[in-house]
């Protein structure tokens, strides 16, 4: 629909034109009981002044059933004034009053208001999810983030709900049987985007954080199912840890008053940053042991939401165009109060693991854009809403961070924070404040970074004299052609001997990198190391390259390093290689066996079994991949079955083995598994292993009835997601075609289970059933778009193409569709993404083909 695009210039026109005094929005929750109903009733007021008398705008409101529209105390007819998701408002007053009365529809796409019913207990759970545009399924709104206004919520529901907004939650009034009011007082001034509502027969639980600026009460709520899995007592310190961290380096009380933190079901995101009422994914809340990475990650999601209180929420971007802002600070932020607060004290290199490798594979897609895209409508900030946003955005932000000095950089935010509290600002607002605080000219520095695409490559460059020392060294920096960009790096150059069995730093240099070619002069007569490392320290964003001696020395002994943040980038340059073709997939599989079981970042550990996974499945040459396949699968039997006993290590092989499964001596493990035949010690075999292995053996079709008996047993939510997964893994055409009814027809089919089905439908070894999906999938990608809309569209058109069948024949297939189909833009980005990742995984396996065969 064209209306629910709203352009830059829309909203800027509508910004000049009009100020927004409140907004008061009335809601009818009781129909959510009933299983029959889709929608609930919204009652919008908006209370506005207009600059120009006389002149005219739009409100926005989707998908709803408009009752009545009154507009000055004068009716408008709904058939005409309300089309295309848009009201036409004309003949505007200095002070206006709207009222619109509608039904609005419950979502089952994690948009706007989610309706979801527990299948453990038949209970009903409702929270919204606003960003980017749709508060306007909800109520009726001026939809974009530079009206801020107070709102003021009014929640008609079942009387023994719990209904939770951005104010405190008030006493609910007995209204007619079974129902009860609430009635929430005024926000303060905050954004469409992160206003909510979350009811239902929520589980709550209540702290109070005593800081130096006041009280902040906390909740903590979750479904009555999941209350056994709510580590509370953990959350709670968190969440003080992280309250007491923020509110000192920022110089600025928490501003809204009361912190609750909602584990809701289906939910699309990690966690949304709603002002006083964060919504966080209940899968963080395991019923089922997780590593140590699992509960770093969840502690950077609650920094992170925690970080937007501040910036985001109380001083918010004027338009979407600064969205990476907002949420690359929250990234850098979150990692950089764990470090400084918590126990996890290492989270940088578990980020260099990681979260900096999902930037630097985003970068090197065909859709790679700057940092600060240019989100001239809607479409566009749907589209670049990725981990160039989240992941390149924070990488480069430490960096500044780095370029200026912490101290300098808070300094600048604190008076950031007081110039534009309640407020709109833009980057050069920030940038203004940053350079004052810190004497540095920045803007350079953001046109070099933040506006232009694409990821550098540093490699090393040396002349060796005859006492084996350095005669010449430099740093030669490169950029792929489409993206020629060559910036100025600060790197670390690390010098690392082997001694006494450890590869030790023998020293280091920082350095300032610029241009293709930068000399090094303090390395010249320094003997060459056994490994040579650039970018030590992991102070820049930029790819890395290990000359043949340091890389021979890492596929040897990377174990030997001691340093996990060294470890991180070797681990992250040999990965590079490999997906660039220049590291054959054989050695990189053969350099995580040899040295993951030694492995003690969280976050490494849980991380690099998937890459080899990778490596195998796709950039293994044909010829090469059945033996590396069985030399990977029998390495990680050896290995899981060699790690500490309930360690993560453990937990982490398991499931990959599980994952690669395909002899009969692993199929029998997986079994044996399941029905204890085969125990390991400390390894417990609880639900959610359970499903891992059950799947594993769906993908060889030997699940035999174990796929039905289990979800019998296991009636959640999760029990549902998982049965429907290891459903779709199955090597049959029937089963095929069911999955592709339920995630790419079927519009009835919750989120997070077509999320399930689709990330479960493509296979290795199942190449006869899932070819004839090929022209499936590119003519669903023809309309898929505007028929399912972003949500559905997007997970599937991303993670069902077939990058499995990599070939030169779908090259040239999806070559020939993007030339010809009038398909979304939006949808065309994802299949030239799938085909981006086919051609990358050819030059891969080209590269493997020069391998030595792998011995059978």
């Amino acid at each position: 629909m064209p209306g629910t695009n709203l352009t830059r210039d829309e909203a800027a026109t509508r910004a000049a034109l009009l100020d927004v005094t409140s907004y008061s929005i009335d809601l009818d929750l009781t129909t959510a009981t009933n299983g029959q109903s889709t929608t609930f009733g919204s009652t919008t007021t908006i209370r506005f002044t207009c600059a120009e008398p006389g002149a005219e705008t739009f409100a926005d409101l989707v998908d709803a059933t408009v009752h009545e529209i009154t507009l000055n105390g004068e009716s408008l007819d709904p058939a005409t004034a309300y089309a295309d998701s848009r009201i036409a408002l004309a003949g505007l007053q200095a002070d206006n009053e709207l009222v619109v009365r509608a039904d609005c529809t419950y979502s089952r796409t994690g948009e706007g208001l989610h309706r979801f019913v527990d299948p453990a207990d038949d209970r009903v759970y409702l929270y919204s999810q606003f960003e980017v545009p749709d508060a306007r399924r909800v109520y009726t709104t001026f939809e974009q983030p530079d009206l801020k206004a107070p709102f003021t919520f009014t929640v008609t529901a079942p009387d023994h709900w719990k209904v939770v907004s951005n104010s405190p939650t008030p006493a609910p009034e007995p209204a007619a049987q079974g129902t009860a009011v609430w009635r929430f007082a005024p926000t303060k001034p905050i954004s469409t985007y992160i206003t909510a509502i979350v009811a239902g027969e929520y589980h709550e639980v209540q702290h109070v954080y005593r800081g130096k600026h006041g009280d902040i009460p906390l909740g903590h709520y979750c479904r009555q199912s999941l209350v056994e899995h709510l580590d509370v007592d953990e959350l709670v310190k968190l969440t003080e840890q992280g309250f007491a961290f923020f509110e000192d380096a920022f110089d600025y009380p928490y501003p809204f008053g009361k912190y609750d933190q909602l584990y809701v079901p289906e939910y699309n995101m990690g966690a949304m940053e709603n002002a006083g009422c964060v919504t966080l994914r209940d899968e963080y809340l395991p019923r089922s042991r997780q590593p140590r990475s699992f509960y770093e990650f969840r502690c950077s999601v609650i920094l992170h939401e925690m970080a937007h209180m501040w910036f985001g929420d109380l001083v918010t971007m004027k338009w979407w165009d600064d969205l990476w802002l907002n949420e690359s600070f929250a990234e850098w932020a979150c990692y950089h109060a764990e470090v400084e607060a918590t126990e996890f004290v290492d989270s940088w290199t578990g980020f260099a693991n990681a979260r900096k490798q999902t930037g630097y594979r985003q970068d090197q897609l065909p859709s790679t854009h700057p940092i600060a895209a240019d989100n001239y409508d809607l479409r566009a900030v749907e589209v670049n809403f990725d981990m160039i946003t989240y992941a390149k955005g924070a990488s480069v932000l430490k960096q500044l961070v780095a370029w200026v000095g912490l101290e300098p950089f808070l300094q600048g935010l604190r008076q950031y924070f007081k110039d534009f509290e309640y407020a709109n600002s833009e980057f050069s607002d920030l940038l203004a404040a940053l350079e004052k605080a810190s004497g540095r000219e920045l803007t350079g520095w953001a046109g070099e970074w933040l506006q232009t695409a694409g990821v550098n490559t540093l490699a090393p460059e040396f002349e060796l004299a005859d006492d084996g020392s350095y005669a010449t060294f430099a740093v030669r920096q490169s950029a792929h052609p489409d993206w020629p960009t060559l910036r100025r790096h600060r790197i670390g150059i690390g010098l690392y001997d082997e001694v006494g069995g450890r590869l030790v730093r023998r020293t280091s240099v920082e350095i300032d990198v610029e241009g293709a070619h930068t000399e090094v002069a303090e390395l010249v007569g320094q003997r060459q190391p056994d490994l040579l490392l650039l970018n030590d320290g992991d102070l820049t964003y930029a790819k890395i390259r290990l000359d043949e001696r340091s890389l021979a020395t890492v596929v040897a002994g990377l174990s030997k390093l001691d340093d996990s943040l060294a470890r991180a980038l070797v681990w992250g340059a040999t990965w590079d290689m490999t997906r660039d073709a220049e590291m054959s997939a054989t050695d990189y599989v053969a350099l995580v066996l040899a040295n993951i079981g030694e492995e003690t970042d969280a976050w490494g550990v849980s991380r690099i079994p998937t890459y080899a996974l990778q490596a195998v499945n796709q950039f293994a040459a044909p010829d090469n991949r059945v033996a590396l396949r069985a030399r990977f699968e029998s390495g990680l039997r050896e290995l899981l079955l060699a790690a500490a006993p309930g360690s993560d290590q453990q937990l982490t092989f398991v499931r990959t083995y599980a994952s690669v499964a395909h002899s009969d001596q692993a199929i029998a493990d997986l079994e044996a598994l399941l029905d204890g035949g085969l125990t390991v010690e400390g390894l417990a075999v609880d639900q959610d292993l359970r499903w891992s292995l059950i799947t594993g053996l769906a993908v060889n079709g030997r699940e035999g009835n174990r796929i039905e008996t289990e979800a019998a047993a296991d009636n959640t939510i999760s029990g549902q997601e998982h049965a429907a997964a290891a459903r779709a893994s199955r090597p049959t055409a029937e089963a095929k075609a069911e999955a592709w009814d339920l995630a790419m027809v079927r519009d009835d089919v919750a989120n997070e289970t077509q999320r399930s089905v689709v990330l479960a439908f493509q296979r290795v070894g199942q190449d006869d059933v899932l070819a004839p999906y090929v022209e499936k999938y590119l003519a669903a990608a023809d309309t898929m778009w505007e028929e399912k809309g972003t949500q559905r569209a997007s997970t599937a058109l991303e993670f069902i193409f077939p990058r499995q069948l990599a070939s030169q024949e779908l090259l040239d297939r999806v070559d020939a569709w993007l030339e010809s189909s009038s398909a979304n833009p939006a949808a065309k980005r994802y299949v030239n993404e799938g085909r981006a990742d086919v051609a990358r995984a050819l030059a891969a396996q080209a590269k493997d083909a020069e391998s030595a065969p792998v011995s059978r």
